[in-house]
């Protein structure tokens, strides 16, 4: 559609006007007067707003916050297969997203789907292309993104505010709490942000998020902090801030940012039945990133505090029956063996209420504060024993890491079991909705085309019993299947525990 100007036919009716009153005037014999373009627009007042000898004042909006922290963030770009990708230990795997029921599990389905993209090429086996977003947290090139925005990646590159790229690689991820560390080689100094503290960004306090949403890089939006300590089902240690700063797939690593230009979260994930912003986003605050970004940095992994219990929640009859006074706290179960509780002298029935004086309301709780404690620091419970209050100091350990059991069976050609195991912590019973008697071993990530995969195994089942033998650690998983396989045993049974129902698999041991 063409614009075409119109003619311009104020003049005329201008000049129509004031022949008819210059006529009117004469034949009353009044005094003549001509009305003039100019006299009219000298008796209108000035536009709304619009003062022409009053000064132009600047805005107060977030443009200067904008103007200083925008060069750190940087535009992530990925190319994975869907046959591709790493865990913890870097075997292959296929990148995971979370498994849940309800809306959370739909949203985060959908939101990660949407956030990697459907792949240029198209097709089983062919290339898939997804965007993220990070921050530069140090001027030698230390790059703060969402661990799912690089999950199964064989070629990550980042892209900086000036249009510069860069092939980065990945330092570490930690898949528990969605952070990963990246690294590239400019050859000079960059422009850096810095954490701030979470604790201190209250309900109702501004924020802002920058990121490259949709790959539109560098854009900006703005909200508040709605809530504190959201936890959305993704992994054991949830701790979100909710905002309602819009963002959207592709802002995922992105920094969210203070008033006074502090990294105060990353954007990690939204609430929405589209897929796009409705207004609720969550963020991972920095007090929680900031200790597994220096550990990744440092060890290119991060090691969490072990206590070795298990718990189960504080009830208000249960409350009473110890003799509390309010049901914030949790009962120990059962105490690991050879563990740091052990050794503390824990025992069942203990409620612990507090630990290193935060007062403990729930087993998220007291989780969340063992996994922020470094390995071989001491910690003080308190507990409620007999009656009566008590202290305990507990030297933590470090918390047992995922085993990959394979078969050692002297072939390359063989087939691995391809099973990487987890031990059943509190966290993953609640996760799980296990009873909390529940003994076995996780099953974390089972290989595709692997025995395990062939003989019906999923992620999430708990393995009960290996054989005739009950199984609580990924250790005596694994030797069972080798005892097994040394016996030459064409397969194993496995009682397996799926969505609260147990039952028997058959593990294949040979080929064929």
């Amino acid at each position: 559609m063409s614009i075409s100007p119109t003619p311009n036919h104020a003049s005329v009716r201008r000049a129509s006007l004031t022949a008819l009153l210059v006529g009117a005037a004469i034949g009353v014999g009044a005094t003549a007067f001509v009305l003039t373009g100019t006299s009219l627009a000298a008796s209108n007042p000035p536009p709304l707003g619009l003062n022409s000898t009053a000064p132009v004042m600047p805005q107060t909006g977030f443009g200067p916050l904008v103007a200083k922290v925008k060069p750190a963030v940087v535009e992530i770009a990925t190319t994975s297969r869907p046959d591709m990708g790493q865990d913890d230990q870097g075997g292959q795997a296929a990148p995971q997203i979370p498994d849940m029921p309800g809306p959370f599990g739909d949203m985060l389905r959908q939101y990660y789907n949407h956030h990697r993209g459907e792949g240029e090429s198209g097709g089983a086996g062919k290339e898939q292309h997804a965007l993220g977003s990070g921050f530069i947290v140090d001027p030698a090139g230390y790059i703060v993104t969402n661990n799912h925005v690089v999950d199964g990646a064989h070629d990550v590159s980042v892209t900086l505010t000036d249009g510069n790229k860069y092939k980065a690689r990945v330092i570490g991820r930690d898949t528990k709490t969605d952070l990963a560390l990246l690294k590239i080689d400019t050859g000079h100094a960059l422009p850096y942000v810095a954490f701030g503290d979470s604790d201190n960004e209250h309900e109702g306090d501004w924020v802002v998020a920058v990121g490259n949403p949709y790959g539109l890089g560098g854009t900006v939006t703005a909200g508040i902090v709605s809530a504190h300590g959201r936890n959305i089902n993704e992994g054991p240690y949830d701790d979100f801030l909710q905002i309602d700063a819009p963002i959207n797939p592709g802002n995922s690593g992105g920094p969210l940012f203070n008033q006074s230009g502090q990294v105060v979260g990353i954007d990690t994930a939204i609430y929405s039945p589209s897929g796009g912003s409705v207004g609720i986003g969550f963020a991972i605050p920095s007090n929680v990133a900031k200790d597994i970004v220096a550990q990744l940095r440092d060890h290119g992994k991060v090691a969490r505090g072990w206590l070795g219990v298990q718990m189960q929640p504080l009830t208000p009859t249960l409350a009473k029956a110890v003799g509390l006074s309010n049901n914030q706290g949790v009962v120990v179960v059962s105490v690991v063996d050879d563990s740091p509780a052990s050794h503390a002298n824990l025992q069942q029935g203990d409620v612990i209420t507090a630990f290193n004086g935060k007062p403990i309301k729930d087993a998220r709780d007291l989780a969340l504060a063992v996994a922020d404690t470094p390995s071989g620091k001491t910690a003080s419970l308190t507990i409620w024993r007999n009656d009566r209050p008590r202290s305990v100091d507990v030297t933590l350990g470090t918390e047992e890491k995922t085993r990959l059991a394979m078969a050692d069976t002297g072939s390359s050609s063989e087939k691995p079991v391809g099973m990487a195991l987890e031990p059943l912590t509190p966290d993953m019973r609640s996760q799980l909705n296990l009873k909390p008697s529940t003994n076995g071993v996780v099953v974390g990530q089972v290989t595709e085309g692997s025995r395990a995969d062939e003989s019906g195994i999923q992620a999430g089942d708990v393995i009960e019993r290996v054989g005739d033998k009950p199984v609580s650690s990924p250790a005596e998983v694994a030797d069972a299947i080798h005892s097994a396989e040394r016996q030459k045993r064409d397969a194993v049974p496995l009682l397996v525990m799926r969505d609260g129902v147990a039952s028997y698999l058959g593990l294949q041991l040979t080929v064929g």
